[in-house]
């Protein structure tokens, strides 16, 4: 099922719909441990792959309560605001990116921090794909620290959302990682 970003891309948007490695609830549940040994450089993380409707977006504008005609309105996002068409909330797109790193170093893992830019205007129809792949790793404080690059790219090419993660996951041999997570000092 796993397939390379890069190859990912060659597809017709349909096509990747079939190839997302987003867990439901009870995988994430009875998920194994990934630990830092296990974590080599170059790796690339699953793909959580998107498909945003004009209900998805009223539905988060919704819970979230943001009302901003841009994201549920055609009608005034093409003519009042001249957007192609209604867009992805940039909030949407900012809670994505700590499940995504959540889900990796779950169960006893730690997303530790994030960083990622909003370049793109995302919008119904288009075939998201959240990626990440291994940049470094290090250990400190008897902790495993994984270096990651992150993205948010649209099934067309266009990385609308670049940035890096540093997470933190156990050593096979080593101390639980501390809850509440205490950032390492040496």
């Amino acid at each position: 099922m796993t397939k390379a970003l890069e190859d990912l891309l060659k597809m017709e948007p349909e096509e990747i719909l079939k190839y997302n490695e987003r867990p439901t609830a009870d995988q994430i549940r009875a998920k194994q441990q990934i630990y830092y040994e296990d974590v080599e450089e170059g790796m690339e993380l699953p793909k959580y792959i998107y498909h945003p409707t004009p209900t998805h977006l009223f539905r988060w504008s919704a819970a979230i309560e943001n009302f901003h005609r841009i994201h549920y309105d055609l009608d005034f996002g093409m003519n009042h605001d001249r957007n192609p068409s209604i867009l992805v909330h940039g909030s949407w797109k900012q809670s994505a990116v700590p499940q995504y790193i959540k889900d990796w170093t779950a169960p006893n893992g730690w997303p530790w921090k994030a960083r990622f830019e909003h370049r793109a205007m995302l919008v119904p129809g288009d075939v998201l794909i959240l990626w990440g792949k291994v940049t470094g790793k290090s250990e400190k404080s008897q902790m495993g620290l994984i270096e990651l690059e992150i993205g948010m790219v649209t099934h067309d090419g266009v990385e609308s959302m670049p940035g890096s993660a540093t997470v933190v996951l156990p050593l096979k041999n080593g101390p639980p990682i501390p809850y509440p997570f205490v950032p390492p000092t040496d």
